[in-house]
């Protein structure tokens, strides 16, 4: 298996894939077109990134690309519907990072309260400012208003409750029963878990459904000088109206990530940067040793699973409901030609399958192949395939999910 790793890893990956058989080949920090010439020339059945964006140009490239690999949890940076068109799986290492993420959020957090990088620059300026820096809330019996309810959700909620803040929680797949589980409030709308909070803390993925969640609205239903933490994706928040806000009713703010932040190391022009209740960091919440490595593990698992048995762990981009109407089931002698023959029969009658799996009984002697299918054959195809002396059986069931 020929694998391309995209982005720095934890360093004993390498040694690692090859164990497993692969052929590993590292170009770390290329991208764009290079990235496109060298996926080309090396032509990978397995690409792994972190951060490097894999877009049309990319998956095309290598005509064996079968199984791309994100190193972290969202997969925005990889064209999801082009990779689905070609039949190329795409996998993440969902949860792997969570603690990572959760520690600089409420790092951010408690910064925001206590001021502590102003602390900072001004010790480094040989100045002691005890009387204005002295005067913070506290955290204790806030109000934290949380979006998203995921790995990285979660994992900040059980350390906000550890704190002793108040957390009123909102996502697209928490129900009550979970959130009273959680010890959160069940919030059924965003703007219902930010009315009247102390901070705002955002953990969701980056799609066409969230892009801006965080609008106006939500800011303005925050309480006057609250802070908002945002460690998931720049585009989540309306940036231009949390700088106006953060003017004009002192919201403060924690950011990890941001709009149009750069590619690589160098200049970043972004008016939000002059915000003095600005505090930010650079895109660096899932930058932890432990993180990485446990990142590494899963990378692994995956590849190994997939050199092993073909099966992809994680994987995100396959129907969760086939298009399938009905189920073919044949027991038949494990000999050579015998799926072909039936495969054979339902392209004539123009039966297209969804899904296959054949099942090998003990001895190899027997085999029973359960073939999804997009309508029923006729009759007379279905009499074709069990005349096959091989064929012991061909039943076929109407399923419950096509009625």
């Amino acid at each position: 298996m020929r694998v391309l790793l995209v982005d720095k890893l934890a360093s004993t990956i390498v040694e690692r894939l090859e164990a497993a058989g692969c052929a590993v080949t590292e170009e770390i920090g290329i991208k764009g077109e290079a990235l496109t010439a060298r996926l080309a020339a090396i032509n990978p059945q397995v690409v792994v990134v972190r951060s490097t964006k894999l877009a049309k140009e990319q998956l095309l490239a290598a005509p064996d690309l079968s199984l791309v690999i994100r190193a972290g949890a969202g997969v925005d940076t990889i064209d999801v519907k082009l990779a689905s068109e070609r039949g190329i799986y795409v996998a993440n290492c969902p949860g792997k990072n969570a603690i990572a993420v959760a520690e600089l959020t409420l790092g951010l957090l408690i910064s925001l309260d206590r001021r502590i990088p102003d602390n900072v620059i001004a010790l480094r300026a040989h100045a002691w400012k005890k009387s204005e820096f002295s005067k913070a809330r506290g955290l204790y019996g806030r109000t934290l208003a949380v979006l998203g309810t995921g790995d990285i959700g979660k994992a900040v909620i059980s350390r906000a409750q550890a704190f002793g803040m108040v957390v009123r929680a909102w996502s697209r797949s928490l129900s009550r029963e979970a959130a009273e589980a959680m010890g959160v409030t069940w919030c059924a709308t965003p703007r219902e878990a930010c009315k009247g909070a102390d901070a705002l803390t955002i953990h969701v993925a980056s799609n066409a459904g969230t892009k801006g969640l965080v609008s106006r609205e939500l800011l303005e239903a925050l309480r006057p000088g609250a802070f908002v933490l945002n460690t998931s994706r720049g585009d989540v928040v309306d940036e231009a109206a949390l700088r106006e806000l953060m003017a004009t009713r002192g919201l403060r703010a924690g950011l990890d990530v941001f709009q149009n932040e750069p590619a690589k190391d160098g200049a970043f022009d972004s008016a939000i940067l002059d915000e003095a209740g600005l505090y930010g960091t650079h895109h660096i919440g899932a930058s932890t040793d432990q993180a990485s490595d446990a990142v590494a593990d899963e990378v692994v698992r995956i590849i190994e699973g997939y050199v092993q048995s073909g099966n992809v762990l994680n994987v995100v981009n396959l129907e969760s409901a086939p298009p399938a109407t009905h189920l073919l089931v044949v027991r038949h002698a494990d000999r050579v030609g015998v799926l072909a023959s039936v495969l054979g029969t339902l392209r004539e009658a123009g039966v297209s399958v969804q899904e296959m799996e054949n099942i090998i009984f003990k001895g190899a002697a027997a085999a029973s192949a359960r073939i999804q299918l997009d309508r029923a054959p006729a009759p007379e195809h279905l009499e074709q395939i069990r005349a096959h002396a091989d064929i012991f059986s061909a039943t076929l069931v109407a399923l419950e999910s096509a009625r």
